[in-house]
Protein backbone atom coordinates (compact mmCIF):
# COMPACT_ATOMS: atom_id res chain seq x y z
CA UNK A 1 0.00 0.00 0.00
CA UNK A 2 1.38 3.26 -0.92
CA UNK A 3 2.40 6.14 1.68
CA UNK A 4 0.34 9.31 2.33
CA UNK A 5 1.51 12.50 0.54
CA UNK A 6 0.73 15.92 0.65
CA UNK A 7 1.58 19.00 -2.40
CA UNK A 8 3.10 22.08 -1.15
CA UNK A 9 2.08 24.84 -3.65
CA UNK A 10 2.41 28.44 -3.65
CA UNK A 11 0.90 31.61 -4.63
CA UNK A 12 4.28 33.25 -6.05
CA UNK A 13 7.67 32.16 -6.75
CA UNK A 14 9.56 32.21 -2.82
CA UNK A 15 6.66 32.01 -1.11
CA UNK A 16 7.95 29.88 1.32
CA UNK A 17 7.20 26.40 -0.49
CA UNK A 18 11.08 24.90 0.59
CA UNK A 19 11.07 26.22 3.74
CA UNK A 20 7.49 24.90 4.90
CA UNK A 21 8.13 21.31 3.17
CA UNK A 22 11.22 21.00 5.43
CA UNK A 23 9.28 22.41 8.29
CA UNK A 24 6.51 19.50 7.42
CA UNK A 25 9.29 16.88 6.71
CA UNK A 26 10.96 17.22 10.06
CA UNK A 27 7.74 17.46 12.49
CA UNK A 28 6.88 13.99 10.96
CA UNK A 29 10.31 12.56 11.58
CA UNK A 30 10.23 13.99 15.26
CA UNK A 31 6.10 12.17 15.35
CA UNK A 32 8.03 8.85 14.43
CA UNK A 33 7.02 8.98 11.07
CA UNK A 34 8.79 7.75 7.67
CA UNK A 35 8.69 10.78 5.44
CA UNK A 36 10.67 11.71 2.41
CA UNK A 37 10.83 14.73 0.19
CA UNK A 38 9.75 15.26 -3.46
CA UNK A 39 10.12 18.13 -6.28
CA UNK A 40 9.48 16.36 -9.37
CA UNK A 41 11.53 19.47 -10.77
CA UNK A 42 13.57 21.85 -9.94
CA UNK A 43 15.01 24.83 -11.44
CA UNK A 44 18.41 25.88 -9.27
CA UNK A 45 21.95 26.59 -9.75
CA UNK A 46 22.81 25.65 -6.35
CA UNK A 47 22.68 21.40 -6.40
CA UNK A 48 24.41 19.06 -4.61
CA UNK A 49 25.47 15.38 -5.30
CA UNK A 50 23.96 12.47 -3.82
CA UNK A 51 26.06 9.53 -2.85
CA UNK A 52 25.43 7.14 -5.97
CA UNK A 53 26.87 10.59 -7.96
CA UNK A 54 23.41 11.42 -9.02
CA UNK A 55 23.21 15.77 -9.19
CA UNK A 56 19.57 16.98 -7.40
CA UNK A 57 19.20 20.16 -6.18
CA UNK A 58 20.10 21.53 -2.70
CA UNK A 59 16.79 22.10 -1.17
CA UNK A 60 15.82 18.80 -1.78
CA UNK A 61 18.76 17.04 -0.09
CA UNK A 62 18.45 19.89 2.58
CA UNK A 63 14.75 18.21 2.75
CA UNK A 64 16.04 15.02 3.18
CA UNK A 65 18.51 15.42 5.78
CA UNK A 66 15.03 17.13 7.77
CA UNK A 67 13.28 13.64 7.15
CA UNK A 68 17.12 12.13 8.46
CA UNK A 69 17.18 10.39 5.41
CA UNK A 70 20.15 10.14 2.77
CA UNK A 71 18.89 12.22 -0.91
CA UNK A 72 18.45 10.31 -3.83
CA UNK A 73 17.69 10.88 -7.22
CA UNK A 74 14.43 9.78 -6.94
CA UNK A 75 13.46 12.98 -4.33
CA UNK A 76 14.16 15.24 -7.49
CA UNK A 77 13.93 13.39 -10.91
CA UNK A 78 14.17 16.93 -13.10
CA UNK A 79 16.84 19.61 -12.36
CA UNK A 80 16.87 22.66 -14.59
CA UNK A 81 20.35 24.61 -13.94
CA UNK A 82 20.28 27.70 -16.14
CA UNK A 83 22.66 28.88 -18.61
CA UNK A 84 21.37 32.29 -19.50
CA UNK A 85 17.83 34.00 -19.54
CA UNK A 86 16.62 31.67 -22.43
CA UNK A 87 18.33 28.09 -21.82
CA UNK A 88 18.84 25.85 -19.55
CA UNK A 89 21.02 22.25 -18.77
CA UNK A 90 18.45 19.48 -18.16
CA UNK A 91 19.32 16.86 -15.30
CA UNK A 92 17.68 13.94 -15.56
CA UNK A 93 17.42 11.06 -12.80
CA UNK A 94 20.50 13.18 -11.51
CA UNK A 95 22.83 13.19 -14.59
CA UNK A 96 22.61 16.07 -18.04
CA UNK A 97 20.90 15.38 -20.69
CA UNK A 98 21.60 18.18 -22.82
CA UNK A 99 20.48 21.97 -22.77
CA UNK A 100 17.44 22.85 -24.09
CA UNK A 101 15.25 26.79 -24.68
CA UNK A 102 12.58 27.36 -22.21
CA UNK A 103 10.34 26.36 -25.52
CA UNK A 104 11.73 23.20 -26.64
CA UNK A 105 11.21 22.50 -22.92
CA UNK A 106 7.11 23.33 -22.28
CA UNK A 107 6.89 22.45 -26.38
CA UNK A 108 7.04 18.97 -25.53
CA UNK A 109 9.73 17.36 -23.49
CA UNK A 110 8.29 18.13 -20.60
CA UNK A 111 5.04 16.01 -21.21
CA UNK A 112 7.37 13.11 -21.83
CA UNK A 113 8.93 13.14 -18.46
CA UNK A 114 5.79 12.93 -16.72
CA UNK A 115 6.01 9.46 -16.51
CA UNK A 116 8.98 9.41 -15.07
CA UNK A 117 8.49 11.86 -12.38
CA UNK A 118 5.10 9.83 -11.20
CA UNK A 119 7.19 6.63 -11.04
CA UNK A 120 9.90 8.23 -9.00
CA UNK A 121 7.15 9.33 -6.44
CA UNK A 122 5.39 6.21 -6.15
CA UNK A 123 8.37 4.60 -5.17
CA UNK A 124 8.73 6.83 -2.97
CA UNK A 125 5.32 6.97 -1.93
CA UNK A 126 5.86 2.66 -1.26
CA UNK A 127 9.09 2.86 0.85
CA UNK A 128 8.00 5.97 3.17
CA UNK A 129 4.95 6.68 5.12
CA UNK A 130 4.55 10.10 3.54
CA UNK A 131 5.82 12.13 1.05
CA UNK A 132 5.91 15.41 1.09
CA UNK A 133 5.93 17.50 -2.28
CA UNK A 134 7.19 21.00 -3.44
CA UNK A 135 5.72 22.73 -6.62
CA UNK A 136 7.53 25.43 -8.02
CA UNK A 137 5.99 28.85 -9.26
CA UNK A 138 2.55 28.68 -8.91
CA UNK A 139 -0.39 26.05 -9.88
CA UNK A 140 -2.53 28.59 -11.88
CA UNK A 141 0.10 29.69 -14.25
CA UNK A 142 -2.26 28.81 -16.41
CA UNK A 143 0.21 29.16 -19.89
CA UNK A 144 2.13 26.22 -18.46
CA UNK A 145 -1.35 23.75 -17.45
CA UNK A 146 -1.13 21.84 -20.14
CA UNK A 147 2.41 20.69 -19.61
CA UNK A 148 2.97 20.71 -16.04
CA UNK A 149 4.71 18.05 -14.19
CA UNK A 150 5.41 19.88 -10.65
CA UNK A 151 2.39 21.43 -9.56
CA UNK A 152 -1.28 20.62 -10.28
CA UNK A 153 -0.27 18.00 -12.99
CA UNK A 154 1.54 15.84 -10.76
CA UNK A 155 -1.19 15.87 -7.49
CA UNK A 156 -3.82 15.19 -10.55
CA UNK A 157 -2.10 12.25 -11.11
CA UNK A 158 -1.33 10.92 -8.00
CA UNK A 159 -3.97 11.98 -6.00
CA UNK A 160 -2.65 14.56 -3.57
CA UNK A 161 -4.09 16.98 -1.79
CA UNK A 162 -2.32 20.27 -2.24
CA UNK A 163 -1.67 23.20 0.20
CA UNK A 164 -1.18 26.40 -1.06
CA UNK A 165 1.14 28.72 0.53
CA UNK A 166 1.01 32.48 0.63
CA UNK A 167 3.88 34.94 2.05
CA UNK A 168 1.67 37.65 3.41
CA UNK A 169 4.99 39.91 4.03
CA UNK A 170 4.28 40.73 0.42
CA UNK A 171 0.71 42.07 0.86
CA UNK A 172 -2.10 40.77 -1.29
CA UNK A 173 -1.93 37.06 0.15
CA UNK A 174 -5.85 37.62 0.87
CA UNK A 175 -6.14 38.27 -3.62
CA UNK A 176 -3.62 35.34 -4.28
CA UNK A 177 -5.12 32.98 -2.51
CA UNK A 178 -8.80 33.54 -3.85
CA UNK A 179 -6.75 34.03 -7.29
CA UNK A 180 -5.13 30.88 -7.24
CA UNK A 181 -8.06 28.75 -6.52
CA UNK A 182 -10.18 30.59 -9.00
CA UNK A 183 -8.14 29.59 -11.72
CA UNK A 184 -7.68 26.36 -11.58
CA UNK A 185 -9.95 23.80 -13.78
CA UNK A 186 -12.78 22.44 -11.45
CA UNK A 187 -10.90 19.16 -11.03
CA UNK A 188 -7.71 21.03 -9.85
CA UNK A 189 -9.74 22.67 -7.53
CA UNK A 190 -11.09 18.94 -5.92
CA UNK A 191 -7.62 19.00 -4.94
CA UNK A 192 -6.68 22.31 -3.11
CA UNK A 193 -7.52 21.82 0.45
CA UNK A 194 -6.73 25.03 1.69
CA UNK A 195 -4.06 27.55 2.58
CA UNK A 196 -0.91 28.35 4.75
CA UNK A 197 0.17 31.78 5.86
CA UNK A 198 3.59 32.31 5.77
CA UNK A 199 5.98 35.32 7.82
CA UNK A 200 3.18 36.83 9.30
CA UNK A 201 4.18 39.64 11.57
CA UNK A 202 1.78 41.22 14.03
CA UNK A 203 -1.45 40.05 16.39
CA UNK A 204 -2.82 36.83 14.30
CA UNK A 205 -6.05 37.73 15.84
CA UNK A 206 -6.22 41.11 13.55
CA UNK A 207 -5.73 38.53 10.81
CA UNK A 208 -8.66 36.01 11.96
CA UNK A 209 -11.61 38.24 10.15
CA UNK A 210 -9.59 38.05 7.10
CA UNK A 211 -9.03 33.93 7.36
CA UNK A 212 -12.76 33.56 7.98
CA UNK A 213 -13.82 35.38 4.91
CA UNK A 214 -12.05 33.48 3.00
CA UNK A 215 -13.55 30.09 3.94
CA UNK A 216 -16.87 31.81 3.08
CA UNK A 217 -15.59 32.82 -0.30
CA UNK A 218 -13.71 29.53 -1.29
CA UNK A 219 -14.82 27.03 1.30
CA UNK A 220 -11.24 26.06 2.25
CA UNK A 221 -9.60 26.44 5.47
CA UNK A 222 -6.63 28.04 6.68
CA UNK A 223 -4.16 25.39 7.95
CA UNK A 224 -1.95 27.57 10.41
CA UNK A 225 -0.63 31.23 9.87
CA UNK A 226 3.70 30.78 10.48
CA UNK A 227 4.87 34.17 11.85
CA UNK A 228 7.98 35.90 10.11
CA UNK A 229 11.53 34.77 11.46
CA UNK A 230 14.59 35.82 10.62
CA UNK A 231 17.67 33.61 9.42
CA UNK A 232 14.96 30.63 8.17
CA UNK A 233 15.96 29.73 4.80
CA UNK A 234 17.47 26.62 4.06
CA UNK A 235 19.83 26.05 0.68
CA UNK A 236 18.62 28.96 -2.11
CA UNK A 237 17.15 27.54 -5.58
CA UNK A 238 16.98 30.61 -7.45
CA UNK A 239 20.72 31.14 -9.50
CA UNK A 240 19.58 34.04 -11.78
CA UNK A 241 19.29 35.99 -8.64
CA UNK A 242 21.65 36.75 -5.89
CA UNK A 243 20.04 36.07 -2.79
CA UNK A 244 21.48 36.81 0.18
CA UNK A 245 19.61 34.95 2.76
CA UNK A 246 19.63 32.43 5.84
CA UNK A 247 23.22 32.65 7.43
CA UNK A 248 24.78 35.44 4.86
CA UNK A 249 21.97 37.98 5.02
CA UNK A 250 19.82 37.87 8.27
CA UNK A 251 21.78 36.23 11.34
CA UNK A 252 23.55 38.79 13.78
CA UNK A 253 27.46 38.11 13.38
CA UNK A 254 28.73 36.98 17.19
CA UNK A 255 31.45 38.36 18.47
CA UNK A 256 34.89 36.86 17.63
CA UNK A 257 36.78 34.72 19.51
CA UNK A 258 40.17 36.57 18.94
CA UNK A 259 40.57 40.19 18.93
CA UNK A 260 39.24 41.12 15.50
CA UNK A 261 36.84 40.40 13.08
CA UNK A 262 37.49 38.45 9.46
CA UNK A 263 36.26 39.87 6.34
CA UNK A 264 35.44 37.85 3.32
CA UNK A 265 34.34 39.17 0.12
CA UNK A 266 32.51 37.12 -2.14
CA UNK A 267 32.46 37.81 -6.10
CA UNK A 268 28.31 37.66 -7.68
CA UNK A 269 29.59 36.74 -10.51
CA UNK A 270 26.88 36.21 -12.95
CA UNK A 271 25.14 32.78 -13.28
CA UNK A 272 26.62 32.36 -9.55
CA UNK A 273 25.96 28.60 -8.91
CA UNK A 274 26.68 26.83 -5.11
CA UNK A 275 27.31 29.94 -3.05
CA UNK A 276 26.13 28.03 -0.57
CA UNK A 277 29.41 27.45 -0.04
CA UNK A 278 30.44 30.36 2.15
CA UNK A 279 27.53 29.77 4.67
CA UNK A 280 29.61 27.93 6.71
CA UNK A 281 32.03 31.27 6.84
CA UNK A 282 29.06 32.91 8.03
CA UNK A 283 28.32 30.93 10.92
CA UNK A 284 31.92 31.52 12.32
CA UNK A 285 31.63 33.59 14.99
CA UNK A 286 33.46 36.83 14.02
CA UNK A 287 33.35 36.10 10.40
CA UNK A 288 31.89 38.84 8.13
CA UNK A 289 30.75 37.25 4.75
CA UNK A 290 29.13 40.53 1.89
CA UNK A 291 28.93 39.89 -1.73
CA UNK A 292 30.12 42.42 -3.93
CA UNK A 293 30.25 43.77 -7.41
CA UNK A 294 32.20 46.34 -7.56
CA UNK A 295 36.67 46.84 -6.85
CA UNK A 296 36.65 49.03 -3.83
CA UNK A 297 34.86 46.73 -2.17
CA UNK A 298 37.69 44.55 -1.79
CA UNK A 299 39.91 46.64 -0.57
CA UNK A 300 39.27 45.48 3.21
CA UNK A 301 38.44 42.52 2.77
CA UNK A 302 40.66 39.76 4.22
CA UNK A 303 38.97 36.81 2.30
CA UNK A 304 37.93 37.01 -1.77
CA UNK A 305 36.05 34.00 -2.44
CA UNK A 306 35.53 33.44 -6.43
CA UNK A 307 32.31 31.01 -6.13
CA UNK A 308 31.26 28.56 -8.81
CA UNK A 309 29.30 29.30 -11.67
CA UNK A 310 27.25 28.12 -14.52
CA UNK A 311 28.97 30.46 -16.75
CA UNK A 312 32.96 30.08 -16.12
CA UNK A 313 33.82 31.97 -19.50
CA UNK A 314 31.08 34.91 -19.11
CA UNK A 315 32.06 35.30 -15.84
CA UNK A 316 35.33 36.14 -17.09
CA UNK A 317 34.15 38.67 -19.11
CA UNK A 318 31.99 40.15 -16.40
CA UNK A 319 35.11 40.59 -14.28
CA UNK A 320 37.29 42.03 -16.51
CA UNK A 321 34.40 44.71 -17.44
CA UNK A 322 34.09 45.85 -13.99
CA UNK A 323 37.40 46.28 -12.93
CA UNK A 324 37.38 42.59 -10.48
CA UNK A 325 39.49 40.94 -12.50
CA UNK A 326 42.28 43.30 -12.23
CA UNK A 327 41.84 44.01 -8.41
CA UNK A 328 42.00 40.46 -8.19
CA UNK A 329 45.06 39.75 -10.16
CA UNK A 330 46.62 42.92 -7.85
CA UNK A 331 45.67 41.41 -5.07
CA UNK A 332 47.12 37.35 -6.06
CA UNK A 333 50.26 39.48 -6.60
CA UNK A 334 50.97 40.99 -2.98
CA UNK A 335 49.99 38.26 -1.23
CA UNK A 336 46.68 38.66 -0.07
CA UNK A 337 44.31 35.65 0.69
CA UNK A 338 42.14 34.72 -2.36
CA UNK A 339 39.59 31.30 -2.85
CA UNK A 340 38.30 30.03 -5.60
CA UNK A 341 35.48 27.40 -5.97
CA UNK A 342 34.82 25.41 -9.02
CA UNK A 343 33.83 27.87 -12.02
CA UNK A 344 36.08 30.69 -9.19
CA UNK A 345 38.96 28.11 -9.77
CA UNK A 346 39.23 27.80 -13.06
CA UNK A 347 38.88 31.61 -14.46
CA UNK A 348 41.97 31.79 -12.06
CA UNK A 349 44.09 29.45 -14.26
CA UNK A 350 46.13 30.10 -17.04
CA UNK A 351 43.72 29.50 -19.54
CA UNK A 352 40.51 27.69 -20.28
CA UNK A 353 39.53 25.50 -23.34
CA UNK A 354 36.07 25.83 -23.41
CA UNK A 355 33.95 24.34 -26.61
CA UNK A 356 30.73 23.08 -24.48
CA UNK A 357 29.71 25.41 -21.54
CA UNK A 358 30.29 28.94 -24.17
CA UNK A 359 31.37 27.43 -27.36
CA UNK A 360 34.66 30.46 -27.02
CA UNK A 361 37.25 27.94 -27.79
CA UNK A 362 40.15 29.11 -25.83
CA UNK A 363 40.15 32.03 -23.60
CA UNK A 364 42.79 33.36 -21.34
CA UNK A 365 42.31 33.46 -17.43
CA UNK A 366 43.51 35.88 -15.36
CA UNK A 367 46.95 33.88 -14.51
CA UNK A 368 47.40 33.87 -10.91
CA UNK A 369 47.00 29.66 -10.85
CA UNK A 370 49.23 27.43 -12.64
CA UNK A 371 46.36 25.67 -14.00
CA UNK A 372 45.04 24.92 -17.43
CA UNK A 373 41.20 23.99 -18.08
CA UNK A 374 39.81 22.20 -20.69
CA UNK A 375 36.03 21.80 -20.90
CA UNK A 376 34.73 18.36 -21.37
CA UNK A 377 31.40 17.16 -22.45
CA UNK A 378 30.90 14.37 -19.85
CA UNK A 379 30.19 16.26 -16.38
CA UNK A 380 31.98 15.12 -13.32
CA UNK A 381 29.95 14.01 -10.68
CA UNK A 382 31.61 13.00 -6.95
CA UNK A 383 31.81 12.73 -3.18
CA UNK A 384 35.45 13.03 -2.72
CA UNK A 385 36.94 12.89 0.56
CA UNK A 386 40.93 14.11 1.55
CA UNK A 387 43.10 16.29 3.54
CA UNK A 388 44.26 19.45 3.54
CA UNK A 389 46.06 21.94 6.11
CA UNK A 390 46.31 18.46 8.69
CA UNK A 391 42.42 17.97 8.44
CA UNK A 392 39.81 15.68 7.07
CA UNK A 393 37.81 17.45 4.35
CA UNK A 394 34.48 16.16 2.51
CA UNK A 395 33.05 17.39 -0.53
CA UNK A 396 31.22 16.87 -4.00
CA UNK A 397 32.15 18.04 -7.08
CA UNK A 398 29.91 19.66 -9.98
CA UNK A 399 32.25 20.32 -13.11
CA UNK A 400 32.79 20.16 -16.57
CA UNK A 401 35.96 21.39 -16.43
CA UNK A 402 38.63 19.18 -15.94
CA UNK A 403 41.91 20.83 -14.48
CA UNK A 404 45.65 20.47 -15.20
CA UNK A 405 47.70 21.51 -12.32
CA UNK A 406 51.34 22.76 -13.47
CA UNK A 407 52.82 23.38 -10.20
CA UNK A 408 52.00 25.03 -6.76
CA UNK A 409 51.19 23.49 -3.64
CA UNK A 410 48.43 20.20 -3.55
CA UNK A 411 45.26 21.53 -2.50
CA UNK A 412 42.14 19.82 -2.46
CA UNK A 413 42.89 18.19 -6.13
CA UNK A 414 43.61 21.63 -7.06
CA UNK A 415 46.79 23.95 -6.18
CA UNK A 416 47.74 26.83 -3.94
CA UNK A 417 50.45 29.56 -4.77
CA UNK A 418 51.13 31.72 -1.90
CA UNK A 419 47.73 32.85 -0.84
CA UNK A 420 45.94 32.08 -3.52
CA UNK A 421 43.83 28.85 -3.14
CA UNK A 422 41.67 26.84 -5.81
CA UNK A 423 39.67 23.58 -5.63
CA UNK A 424 36.50 22.17 -7.62
CA UNK A 425 35.34 20.90 -4.22
CA UNK A 426 32.45 22.89 -2.78
CA UNK A 427 31.32 22.26 0.86
CA UNK A 428 34.61 21.67 1.66
CA UNK A 429 34.21 24.43 4.39
CA UNK A 430 31.99 22.58 6.02
CA UNK A 431 34.25 20.55 7.68
CA UNK A 432 34.90 22.27 11.06
CA UNK A 433 38.25 21.37 11.15
CA UNK A 434 39.47 22.10 8.10
CA UNK A 435 37.19 25.60 7.95
CA UNK A 436 39.20 26.58 11.53
CA UNK A 437 42.39 25.64 9.97
CA UNK A 438 41.89 27.58 6.45
CA UNK A 439 40.89 30.45 8.55
CA UNK A 440 43.88 30.81 10.82
CA UNK A 441 46.03 30.69 7.37
CA UNK A 442 43.82 33.53 5.88
CA UNK A 443 44.07 35.51 9.34
CA UNK A 444 48.04 35.24 9.54
CA UNK A 445 48.51 36.17 5.68
CA UNK A 446 45.57 38.91 6.15
CA UNK A 447 47.72 39.94 9.49
CA UNK A 448 44.48 39.99 11.28
CA UNK A 449 44.69 38.97 15.28
CA UNK A 450 41.53 36.37 14.34
CA UNK A 451 41.16 33.33 15.97
CA UNK A 452 38.23 30.66 14.89
CA UNK A 453 35.89 29.82 17.86
CA UNK A 454 37.16 25.99 19.03
CA UNK A 455 33.44 24.51 18.99
CA UNK A 456 31.58 25.83 15.71
CA UNK A 457 29.88 22.64 14.17
CA UNK A 458 28.40 23.38 10.86
CA UNK A 459 26.25 20.48 11.02
CA UNK A 460 24.88 20.97 14.35
CA UNK A 461 23.72 24.57 13.20
CA UNK A 462 22.03 23.13 10.34
CA UNK A 463 20.13 20.87 12.69
CA UNK A 464 19.27 23.43 14.89
CA UNK A 465 17.78 25.35 12.05
CA UNK A 466 16.07 22.50 10.73
CA UNK A 467 14.89 21.98 13.98
CA UNK A 468 13.19 25.52 14.37
CA UNK A 469 11.28 25.06 11.09
CA UNK A 470 9.57 21.45 12.60
CA UNK A 471 8.69 23.97 15.86
CA UNK A 472 7.21 26.61 13.49
CA UNK A 473 4.81 23.72 11.84
CA UNK A 474 4.60 22.24 15.65
CA UNK A 475 3.80 25.31 16.98
CA UNK A 476 1.71 27.69 14.38
CA UNK A 477 0.12 25.29 12.08
CA UNK A 478 -3.19 22.30 12.79
CA UNK A 479 -0.89 19.24 12.77
CA UNK A 480 -3.91 17.26 13.32
CA UNK A 481 -5.45 18.61 10.04
CA UNK A 482 -2.20 18.18 8.31
CA UNK A 483 -2.22 14.68 9.54
CA UNK A 484 -5.14 14.29 7.86
CA UNK A 485 -4.75 15.40 4.71
CA UNK A 486 -1.75 13.27 4.06
CA UNK A 487 -3.29 10.34 5.53
CA UNK A 488 -6.50 10.52 3.58
CA UNK A 489 -6.42 13.45 1.10
CA UNK A 490 -8.18 16.61 0.62
CA UNK A 491 -11.65 16.63 1.77
CA UNK A 492 -15.10 15.62 -0.58
CA UNK A 493 -17.13 18.41 -1.60
CA UNK A 494 -14.77 21.04 -2.02
CA UNK A 495 -16.93 23.95 -4.36
CA UNK A 496 -15.95 25.09 -7.19
CA UNK A 497 -15.05 28.68 -7.82
CA UNK A 498 -15.71 30.41 -11.03
CA UNK A 499 -14.53 31.06 -12.97
CA UNK A 500 -12.08 28.46 -13.48
CA UNK A 501 -9.30 27.85 -16.11
CA UNK A 502 -9.79 28.90 -19.09
CA UNK A 503 -11.02 26.42 -21.70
Amino acid sequence: MSGGGLLVAGTTSDAGKSVVTAGICRWLVRQGVKAAPFKAQNMSLNSFVTREGAEIGRAQAMQAQACRVEPTALMNPVLLKPGGERSSQVVLMGRPVGEMSARGYHGGRQERLLGTVLDCLEQLRNQYDAVICEGAGSPAEINLRRTDIVNMGVARNAGLPVLVVGDIDRGGVFASFFGTVALLSPEDQELVAGFLVNKFRGDVSLLEPGLEMLHGLTGRRTYGVLPFQHGLGIDEEDGLRVSLRGAVRESAVAAPAGEELLRVAVCAVPLMSNFTDVDALAAEPGVVVRFVDRPDELADADLVVVPGTRGTVRALRWLRERGLADALVRRAAEGRPLLGVCGGFQLLGEHIEDDVESRAGRVDGLGVLPVRVRFAREKTLARPVGEALGERVEGYEIHHGVAEVLGGEAFLDGCRAGATWGTHWHGALESDGFRRAFLRAVAERAGRRFVPAPDTSFAALREQQLDRLGDLIEQHADTDALWRLIESGAPRGLPFIPPGAPA
